[in-house]
């Protein structure tokens, strides 16, 4: 693999600015509703024992109603360098702090993946104003930034991790180390996969699959010393005929970006909008309300 290849990585997904498309809302319950089986998916710390949860059908994942979830990737100011498509993936520091004091202005009380699985599948209990934040990429401004202002918040997040990148040094931009990889990991996040180099889920076949799965799980799973169980597909591109290899890999939720759910395996289909650098606290606000 050539070192040009995160300049290359960068600028694919610049380009894919369709990922930006206006979200598809869906019908649905409240998030507050429980069912007969949620409360069998506690211990007796009171922590989420996802290894009694049984997975739902289809038809009632799809009914519950969506828990927002942010995608951020860049959190750094603006260059001269950097173009209008470019922008839309690089928020700005100072905005993006403005961006989660609204959020917690306005009541959002962040959830991770297992309180998601349970909820979907379960109807659990969630927080008032539940939302989930996914960081793609392995960015290194996402350690150095949005580690202490989550932090400040009491906030915790989902980082996906594109393992080609771990410690380099970039011409556009530094990526985390696996000190801090694991240092998210150890103080309450999550960590997920998000292939080795960022190709095209859609594209895979032959080696793809051991290359851009196996053996950054592996790598991830070795660095955090826990099981990988969430996929985030590069450009929020997907396709039915790959499912199957992420379930028999062990992950049990995938995210896309603003697509509509699959109607088969909407866990492997979970929505999430992308936080535009244009958007303002108040934008940011009525996205959520609107996308989800």
């Amino acid at each position: 693999m050539k070192i040009n290849i995160l300049t290359t990585i960068a600028a694919a997904a610049m380009l894919f600015a369709s990922c930006q498309s206006k979200s598809q809302t869906e019908a649905s319950n409240s998030t507050d509703s429980t069912d007969k089986t949620s409360q069998e998916i506690k211990t007796e710390s009171g922590k989420i024992d996802v290894s009694k949860i049984k997975v739902a059908d289809a038809k009632t994942i799809l009914a519950r109603k969506q828990v927002p979830i942010l995608c951020y990737h860049q959190v750094r100011n603006w260059k001269p360098t950097d173009g209008k498509v470019g922008k839309d993936y690089i928020v700005e520091i100072q905005n993006f702090k403005d961006q989660m004091k609204m959020l917690a202005d306005s009541g959002y009380h962040t959830i991770l993946p297992d309180q998601l699985y349970a909820y979907l599948n379960t109807g659990a209990a969630l927080p008032s104003k539940p939302i989930m934040l996914t960081f793609d990429d392995t960015d290194m401004d996402q350690f150095t930034i949005v580690r202490p202002t989550l932090d400040k918040l009491g906030y915790k997040a989902v980082y996906f991790i594109m393992t080609v990148s771990i410690g380099r040094k970039g011409k556009f931009v530094d990526y985390m180390t696996s000190e801090q990889i694991k240092q998210l990991s150890d103080e309450g996040n999550v960590i997920g996969s998000h292939t080795y180099d960022h190709k095209n889920f859609k594209k895979y076949a032959g080696k793809d699959w051991e290359e851009q799965l196996d053996k950054p799980t592996k790598r991830l799973e070795e660095i955090t010393g826990k099981k990988m169980t969430e996929f985030a597909y590069p450009f929020g591109l997907w396709n039915a005929e790959g499912i199957p290899e992420l379930k028999k890999r062990g992950f049990r939720m995938a995210y896309q970006l603003s697509t509509k759910r699959d109607e088969k395996d909407p866990l492997f289909t979970i929505r999430r909008i992308i936080a535009s650098g244009y958007w303002s606290p108040k934008t940011l606000s009525n996205s959520i309300k609107n996308s989800f």
